[in-house]
C-alpha cells in the first residue's frame, strides 16, 4: 500500500490556499480534476493527493458567481480561510502572483531557468524582466481558460492563434496588469483590431465595428470583420470583463467613425 501524503488530512494552511487558488485561476474549470496534470503537480508540492487539491479547486469553485450563474455550484464545504483568500486576491491580483511565485520558490528546488531571466543584464532589469513574464503568463492563463480556449469572437479553438489582450493598457493602468477581468481573449487579428481601436465592446458583450471598418468595398474585410457588428461575443466561464475596463476602451481606444 502506498504511503499517505504527509500533509493529506490536515488542515490547508494560508500559503497552501494560495497556492490553489493560483491554480483554480489558471485552468479551466472542467479540468480542476485529479488527474490533472498541474492538479498532480500541485499535489506533489504540497505533499497532499491530487483528489485532495481537486477537492480544493472546488471549493473555490463555490464562491465563484459566474458559475453560479450557469448552474455550476462548485463543492460546498468551503471553509473561512478559503472565502478569505478568495476576496483578498480578487482585490490584488499582482499580490497573488508574487506570492504564488515566492511560495512556489519556498517548496521547490531552484532550477537552472530560473537562474536568468533573458536579454537585460542589470540587476534591477532582470527584477522587472522576471516580474513581467510572471504577471503575462498567469494573465494568459486566466484569460484564455476563461473563454475555455477560444477566440471570443470566431470561436477559433486554437490557442497557438489566441492572444489574451488588456482591455485598458499596462501603461495606463499598472494595478490591473494581471486582473483577468480586464482581459479578453482573440484571435491575433481580432486582438490587433481591439488594440487598434477598429473594435470594440459594449456591456453587454455586443461587437461594435468601427465605422471605417464596415465602409471598406473589400469583401474580405466584410466578410470576416464587418459581418460581425452587432453579434455578441462568447461569454467567459469566469472573469466576465469589467464594465469599467470596456468603458475605458470605448472611449479612449474606439474610432467610431
Amino acid at each position: 500500500m502506498l504511503a499517505r501524503p504527509a500533509n493529506d488530512g490536515q488542515p490547508w494552511t494560508r500559503e497552501q490556499l494560495i497556492l490553489a487558488f493560483e491554480l483554480y485561476c489558471r485552468i479551466p474549470f472542467q479540468r480542476t480534476k485529479a488527474t490533472d496534470s498541474r492538479v498532480k503537480e500541485l499535489a506533489l508540492l504540497l505533499h497532499r493527493t491530487p483528489a485532495s487539491v481537486a477537492r480544493k479547486l472546488g471549493n473555490f469553485g463555490a464562491f465563484d458567481p459566474q458559475l453560479a450563474a450557469r448552474s455550476i455550484s462548485g463543492l460546498t464545504h468551503g471553509g473561512k480561510l478559503d472565502r478569505a483568500i478568495w476576496d483578498e486576491f480578487h482585490a490584488d491580483w499582482n499580490g497573488l502572483i508574487v506570492h504564488a511565485h515566492d511560495l512556489r520558490h519556498k517548496h521547490e528546488p531552484l532550477r537552472h531557468d530560473d537562474c536568468s531571466t533573458g536579454a537585460p543584464t542589470g540587476p534591477s532589469e532582470k527584477i522587472v524582466t522576471a516580474k513581467q513574464r510572471l504577471h503575462q503568463a498567469f494573465f494568459r492563463d486566466a484569460v484564455i481558460s476563461s473563454y475555455n480556449n477560444r477566440c471570443c469572437v470566431t470561436g477559433l479553438p486554437l490557442v497557438e492563434c489566441l492572444v489574451a489582450g488588456h482591455i485598458v493598457p499596462w501603461s495606463v493602468d499598472g494595478l490591473r496588469r494581471a486582473d483577468p477581468t480586464n482581459g479578453v481573449c482573440m484571435s491575433a487579428t481580432f486582438d490587433r483590431l481591439f488594440d487598434s481601436g477598429l473594435v470594440t465592446i459594449e456591456d453587454d458583450l455586443t461587437l461594435r465595428v468601427s465605422g471605417r471598418v464596415r465602409k471598406l468595398k473589400d469583401r474580405s474585410a466584410l466578410e470576416m470583420i464587418a459581418a460581425r457588428h452587432g453579434q455578441k461575443i462568447i461569454s467567459p466561464a469566469r472573469f466576465y470583463p469589467d464594465p469599467v475596463c470596456l468603458r475605458w476602451h470605448r472611449e479612449n481606444r474606439f474610432d467610431a467613425a
